[in-house]
This record gives structure tokens, sequence and C-alpha cells, in this order.
């Protein structure tokens, strides 16, 4: 088989195994439609989405580019990504605008993408209730809000400079967090004043210190629609405690927050 050809077959049999797990593709590869922001901050470049943040005079929130294909409830996203510059980014679903805000700033749940170990990955929810399960951390919140730690396991360790794949499982009130297929962070929501069954999906361009975020690869799966799962004090595992929520000592990257220039 001539080259080519080759390369055509492969290709074909890629986006065959995608159609056939169900995937659908969110990103054209060429283009922004479908998808809505800043057109200041968010560029198409190399067949991949770009978000630039020249520093931090240059936002005064974080700012979304919002997909405008619909609310998901049940999925599977999967996403490539990576960051570059010492700064964060995340992928928000099942969340909502706060146009009394600012245009393009959401609230709602994300899995983050940040350099320091411990919240890459994160069970995260954007201008709400803050840290849930931190990278190496299952936990629930009960229908107090009160934060449980169920389980710990090693954290996955991932330079997010580099090309890695994201996941977020969402199926009823259980979301389940991944970085290249290894489970990052588990939350149960039991949450239910709180709590968010349904929303909109947006990739995040962190304020503040210079950075910019690159997407690809973006897959949505719709799955059935499960309802969340009651609470039962009595199918507390062994072993669980109730936390305080985590904080934290890297807001931007790794390094200092660079402050703005005063005016």
């Amino acid at each position: 088989m001539r080259l080519p050809a080759l390369i055509s077959a492969l290709c074909f049999c890629a986006a065959a195994a995608f159609a056939e797990e169900g995937f659908t593709e969110l990103f054209n590869g060429k283009d922004l439609t479908g998808w809505d922001g800043d057109p200041k901050l968010w560029r198409v470049e190399k067949g991949g989405i770009v978000g630039t943040c020249t520093g931090p005079d240059a936002m005064p929130n974080n700012s979304f580019l919002i997909w405008r294909g619909g609310e998901v409830k049940d999925f599977e996203l999967r996403a490539m990504v990576r960051v570059e510059g010492d700064n964060n980014s995340g992928v928000q679903y099942r969340s909502r605008e706060l146009p009394e805000v600012a245009p393009w700033v959401i609230t709602g749940y994300q899995i983050d993408i940040h350099p320091a170990l411990e919240h890459t990955g994160m069970t995260y929810e954007e201008k709400g209730r803050g840290i849930f399960g931190l990278n190496g951390t299952d936990v629930m919140l009960d229908p107090e809000g009160a934060l449980w730690k169920l389980a710990t396991h090693e954290p996955v360790k991932v330079d997010v400079s580099q090309w890695n794949e994201y996941t977020v499982i969402a199926r009823g009130n259980h979301l389940v967090h991944k970085i290249n297929g290894k489970i990052t962070s588990e939350l149960t929501d039991y949450d239910e004043k709180k709590r968010a069954l349904s929303g909109l999906l947006a990739i995040q361009l962190h304020r503040g210190n210079a950075n910019s975020v690159h997407v690809r690869d973006i897959r949505l799966k719709v799955l059935p629609v499960e309802a969340p799962k009651p609470f039962d004090a009595a199918k507390i595992p062994a072993g669980a405690e109730k936390i305080e929520k985590p904080r934290t000592k890297s807001p931007q990257g790794t390094g200092p927050v660079v402050p703005p220039t005063k005016k």
C-alpha cells in the first residue's frame, strides 16, 4: 500500500474507532464554530484551540470558551490539553454563566489542570464551593455540604506543559476525573441544594500570571441519565473521615503570583 493510501486508511480507522465508542468531536480543528468566548483571548492555531493571557493586567476575571452545543447531563468527556506558563487551566462541566460578573465568566464543576501535583485533576467548583478532592483523594459531600474523605491513592504525576488526556465521567451525582486513563479524584455530591446535574461545558483561561492553554481532540459521549445516588449514612465506608475543605498555597502556578501594575 502506498504511503498516502496507508495514512488515509489509518485516519479512517481512527475515526471509525471514535464513532464506535460513541464519541462526538466538539471541535472541528479549523475554527471556533460552536464555541463562544472573548475573541481577543481565543484563536485556532495549528489545528488546536489556544487561549492566551498576556499577564496580570490582561484580564479582570478568569475567562471561558463556552461550548454552545447544548447543556450536558450524564457524559464522558475527553480532551488533550497542555498549559504553558506558571498558571493553570481547567475544563468546566455542568456549569452556568455569571453575566452579572462579566461576559464569559462561569461557575461550576471543573477538572483542574494545574502544575502543582496535588491540584491537577482534582475535583473543584469554580466560583462556588471550592476544592473538594485533591489529586489522589476520593471524597463525598453529605446532604449538609460537609466534606468526607473516603479513600486515598497514589496521585497521578504529569507535566501539564506537555499534552495529556483529561477525562471526566459524570453519572448522576458521581463524578470521576482521570488523566491519561488514571483516576485522580472521585466525588459523590449528596448536597442537593448546591450540586448540579446538568449545565455547560467550557475551557478556562486563568487570569494573572502570563499563560496559554492549548486544547485539541475534544470528544463527548452522551450517557443515559442516571438518578442521583441517595445518601445512606449506614453505607459510609469504614475509615471515612469528615475533613475541612482543602486550601491552596498555589492559587495560580507553583511560583509567586505576579501582581497587576499599579495605576
